[in-house]
């Protein structure tokens, strides 16, 4: 793998971290602000949190695979 494909993935890493932590944040602010009136928007936003977090992990999974082999 090339510094240049090793760097996109830790980009795409970033990236998908932000994702998830505004997700997160998302899911907070409606149950810190917005519950119960709007208790309706928790499996759809549960749904993308989650979602956003999974594609993190194999974000990040694939990255540590990639760092595993240029290491080697």
């Amino acid at each position: 793998m090339t510094d240049e494909e090793l760097k996109a993935l830790q980009k795409a890493v970033k990236r998908a971290k932000r994702i998830a932590t505004e997700k997160a944040g998302e899911l907070h602010d409606l149950v810190e602000d917005r519950l119960p009136a709007a208790f309706e928007e928790i499996p759809a936003l549960a749904q993308e949190t989650y979602d956003a977090c999974q594609a993190w992990s194999d974000a990040n999974a694939k990255l540590a695979a990639a760092e595993a082999d240029a290491a080697a």
